[in-house]
């Protein structure tokens, strides 16, 4: 597991928060949880038992001065929980220091494979309902063969990992063989915390289970580059390697972040995912495991002052368009280049992130109202929003219990997609797809001499082929119109 963000997006200072390792290798994160709706709640929160968590206790005689964090402390501590992971060696390609799709393009085969070294490592979490529903960093739990959580007065369950999603770096777990008491804490409101608000962070850093620190809100929506939906709450409270998945409190005792990343080499500065973000994310987690996402298939930037002035429009925020992919959801809607979106589906969009954030929150398929500016006058626009498909270098995660075809015997899962053909979204190290250089994210196209339409064709006749078949395959590899050849052969 690496111990540091992606190195693109100038992240070298910057770092995801490690598990604590405890065998070879160090810890990395990953988490999303799915609370029972009744448990997330923004005001007297309680504990199963209808005990009202404590708030911390002020000095009367200084105004806002906290004396003692003990009675909220005691109040929420027996929600955190300890995140115990265990991998078993891997299969790697040697191929796997190239850029993504380096090889594909250009027809490269796969290097020498080895064996990567198992992995044990610690997280953090917490319970968001009493029946076992648990949140961490999906970072944490990633690539996990076994996941055990450990609770403060001892017990300990093994987990199932019920949904990730790597863009946000949630993941939610179920407990296995849990009672229906155990102690939990509702998902606050991270819109209404502000900077300087005190807040508080419970957690295992670097393996000291059940550490208390606290400090202040410094900042709010914070990128930090780590992917294409930053939007970090930061504090100066300290956290550590350990820490990844853990709660932030406010003074009510309600989970207003999960903690998930640190600035290398630099102290008081660590960032968590907001809450907001995170029910916003639950419902598709606890349905399916999984985040799909509205699309508009579009190119954007920034509007500045030097490009409103070039476009002669008297606005000061917005996304440009620069780009529109044929075909997509926006060209179909009516969206040009150069136009400034100032709004979807009725929330305000002033930065090129801002949309992407808005448009990701939105279900695909779903009509909303793009509001823009063209040639200096407003106009409305109804778009159908399509399915964000998911880029290069991104992990695709399958559905739980979902119908879609995955030919086992050879290691590849498949998905449809917007046009034709099948995209590859797992690829089972060690497997006959491994083997013959297919990685997610590449569209398959042809199988032998017939074209494939669809995900479940290509499924067929891929499980109908006969033991020791060579298949002829021609794959495109991703943001790519040109294809290559592999031979997959069937086991």
């Amino acid at each position: 597991m690496a111990c540091s963000l992606p190195s693109r997006r100038f992240l070298g200072a910057l770092a995801l928060l490690p598990v604590a390792t405890l065998g070879f290798g160090c810890g990395q994160a990953q988490a999303l949880g799915t609370p029972n709706p009744a448990a997330v709640t923004s005001a007297a929160a309680a504990t199963p038992s209808g005990v009202p968590v404590q708030p911390a206790r002020f000095n009367p005689a200084t105004a806002g001065t906290v004396t003692s964090l003990a009675p909220l402390v005691d109040s929420v501590k027996g929600s955190v929980v300890y995140v115990e992971v265990q991998s078993r060696p891997r299969r790697m390609s040697g191929m796997q220091g190239l850029p993504p799709g380096f090889a594909e393009r250009f027809g490269l085969p796969p290097g020498m494979e080895g064996n990567s070294q198992p992995r044990q490592g610690l997280g953090s979490g917490f319970i968001i309902d009493p029946s076992g529903t648990v949140l961490t960093n999906n970072h944490v739990v990633e690539n996990a063969d076994v996941v055990r959580v450990k609770l403060q007065d001892g017990r300990s369950f093994e987990a199932e990992v019920l949904g990730r999603d790597p863009l946000t770096d949630v993941a939610l777990l179920k407990l296995k063989g849990a009672p229906g008491n155990l102690p939990a804490v509702p998902l606050g409101d991270s819109d209404a915390v502000r900077v300087g608000d005190a807040v508080m962070a419970i957690g295992n850093p670097f393996g000291l289970d059940y550490s208390v620190s606290a400090g202040i809100l410094s900042a709010r929506a914070r990128n930090i580059h780590a992917g294409p939906y930053d939007d970090f709450l930061q504090t100066d409270a300290a956290i550590n390697p350990g820490n990844s998945g853990g709660p932030l409190f406010n003074m009510r005792g309600e989970v207003i972040g999960m903690n998930t990343a640190i600035i290398g080499g630099a102290s008081g500065i660590g960032f968590a995912v907001p809450s907001k973000l995170i029910q916003a994310l639950l419902p598709q987690l606890q349905e399916t495991g999984v985040v799909r996402r509205g699309w508009l298939g579009l190119a954007i930037q920034d509007l500045t002052p030097e490009l409103a002035r070039a476009l002669k429009v008297d606005a000061n925020k917005g996304a440009v368009v620069a780009g529109v992919n044929r075909g997509g959801p926006g060209d179909r809607g009516g969206l040009r280049e150069e136009d400034i979106i100032t709004a979807v589906g009725g929330r305000a969009v002033d930065s090129a992130g801002a949309l992407t954030r808005a448009v990701a929150l939105l279900k695909p398929d779903s009509r909303v109202k793009v509001e823009l500016m063209r040639g200096g006058k407003p106009l409305t626009l109804d778009v159908t929003l399509g399915t964000r498909p998911a880029q290069r270098g991104e992990e695709e995660v399958t559905p739980r219990n979902a119908p879609s075809p995955t030919t086992r015997k050879l290691g590849i899962g498949l998905r449809d997609t917007d046009g034709s053909g099948a995209q590859i979204t797992a690829v089972e190290p060690g497997s006959p797809a491994e083997r013959a250089g297919l990685m997610p994210g590449m569209v398959l196209v042809q199988v032998g001499d017939g074209k494939v339409g669809s995900a479940s064709e290509a499924a067929s006749i891929l499980s109908s082929a006969k033991s020791g078949a060579a298949l002829l395959l021609r794959v495109r590899a991703p943001d790519s119109d040109s294809t290559v050849l592999r031979a997959l052969e069937v086991p």
